[in-house]
C-alpha cells in the first residue's frame, strides 16, 4: 500500500459497509470503493481512508503575512505546504492548478511528518502552515505534523475555507494548532451558487468556535467583482464578523484577479477602500485590504489614536512600532497581537 494511504480517524460506519466521513461538514456518505466529494478520501471494506497523507504538491518557506496573518507572530516565516484537491469548487480558485487535480497515490510525493518538521527547523522557520489548497485535505497528516512541530517549539496554522466539522477542529487544536485564517466568501446565496451548495453558517460557526478554543483567528473576504462587492454583501459580512468573532478580530478585504473559470475584471481598489471604511465605521478595530501592494490600508493603526504601528509593503514588514508589552507607543493602548515581532531577512526555499 502506498505510504500516502492511511486510515482516517473521523467516520461513522453505516449499513452495507457504507461510511459517513466526519472530517468536513459535507459529511459524505461513501459506498464501498467510492470516494467523497473532495476526491481525497475513500471507502475500503467499510473503513475510511485518506489517499493524500503526506502527498505534498507544494512546499515553501513563506512570510506569515502572506497568508495573511497580520496579528500573529509578525515578521516570522512558516514552512508552508499543501496537497491535491478541495472540498469546495469555487470557479475563481486562485490555486486551481493544485486544487483541481485529483490525487494519484501511485505517484505520491511522500514526505514523512518527521521530515517535514526537520525541514522547518533546518530552514529557520518559526512555524508550520498548511495552505495553498484547503488544508483539511491534509487533516490526518496535520495531526501528526502538528504534534511533532509543537514539540520543537514551532507554531501551527491553517489557511482554510472553514468547513471542517467541530470534531475535526477540536482534534486539530488538541494536536497543537495555534491559529486559523478563515475565508468567508459572501452570503448564503454566494455559497449556494458558487461553492457547490455548502452552508455559510458552518463557516461562521467554526470561526466562532475556533476563538472559543483559544485559536488566533483572522477573517479574509476575497471581494469579487459582480459577486460580493456591493454594499449589501459588504454590510452583511461586516455585521456577521462583529457578531461572531468580535471587533478585535482582523478582517481582510482582498483584491480578486481573474482565475480558473472566472473572467470578471479585478476588484476595483475603490471598492476595497469602501469596504475598509465601512468596517472601520461599524466598529472593526483592525480592517485591512490585501493584494494592493503599498496601499496604506495594509498597515496596522492604533484603534485609539490612529498612530501607525506596523507599516507593510505586501507581505514585508517595513516598520514595527508596537512595544514589547504589545501597546501603542503613543497612547499606550493595548494591541491585540499574538507573539513577538521576528525581524529576519526575507528568503524563500
Amino acid at each position: 500500500m502506498p505510504p500516502s494511504i492511511r486510515g482516517s480517524p473521523l467516520y461513522e460506519k453505516l449499513k452495507d459497509d457504507k461510511v459517513r466521513c466526519g472530517v468536513c461538514e459535507r459529511r459524505c456518505i461513501i459506498p464501498p470503493k467510492g470516494w467523497g466529494f473532495c476526491g481525497t478520501r475513500f471507502n475500503s471494506e467499510g473503513k475510511l481512508y485518506t489517499a493524500v497523507y503526506g502527498d505534498i504538491n507544494a512546499l515553501e518557506s513563506r512570510p506569515i503575512e502572506i497568508k495573511p496573518f497580520f496579528h500573529f507572530w509578525p515578521g516570522s516565516s512558516a514552512l508552508t505546504f499543501s496537497t491535491w484537491s478541495c472540498n469546495f469548487d469555487c470557479p475563481w480558485c486562485q490555486n486551481y492548478s493544485l486544487s483541481k487535480v485529483k490525487p494519484d497515490p501511485s505517484k505520491a510525493n511522500y514526505i514523512p511528518p518527521e521530515k517535514m518538521v526537520e525541514l522547518a527547523v533546518k530552514h529557520g522557520d518559526e512555524g508550520i502552515c498548511v495552505s495553498f489548497t484547503e488544508p483539511l485535505m491534509l487533516f490526518e497528516y496535520s495531526l501528526d505534523v502538528f504534534k511533532l512541530a509543537k514539540a520543537k517549539g514551532l507554531y501551527n496554522t491553517y489557511v482554510s475555507n472553514g468547513y471542517m466539522t467541530i470534531d475535526a477542529l477540536r482534534l486539530l487544536v488538541e494536536a497543537g494548532m495555534d491559529a486559523i485564517k478563515v475565508d468567508v466568501k459572501g452570503d448564503e446565496d454566494v455559497y449556494e451558487k458558487y461553492c457547490s451548495g455548502v452552508k455559510l453558517n458552518v463557516v461562521w460557526r467554526n470561526a466562532r468556535e475556533a476563538k472559543k478554543l483559544g485559536l488566533h483567528v483572522e477573517i479574509v473576504n476575497l471581494v469579487i467583482s459582480g459577486v460580493n462587492d456591493d454594499e449589501y454583501h459588504l454590510n452583511l459580512l461586516i455585521e456577521r464578523h462583529l457578531k461572531e468573532v468580535g471587533p478585535e478580530t482582523p478582517l481582510h478585504f482582498t483584491r480578486y484577479y481573474p482565475a480558473y473559470k472566472f473572467t470578471a475584471p479585478p476588484t476595483k481598489v475603490e471598492t476595497l477602500e469602501k469596504a475598509y471604511s465601512m468596517a472601520k465605521k461599524a466598529g472593526v478595530l483592525y480592517p485591512y485590504i490585501g493584494n494592493v501592494a503599498g496601499h496604506p490600508y495594509e498597515n496596522t493603526y492604533c484603534p485609539s489614536c490612529r498612530q501607525l504601528l506596523v507599516e507593510r509593503y505586501g507581505y514585508l514588514v517595513v516598520k514595527y512600532l508596537i512595544t514589547k508589552d504589545k501597546r501603542c507607543p503613543n497612547c499606550n493602548h493595548q494591541v491585540c497581537i499574538v507573539g513577538s515581532y521576528v525581524k529576519k531577512p526575507l528568503r524563500f526555499s
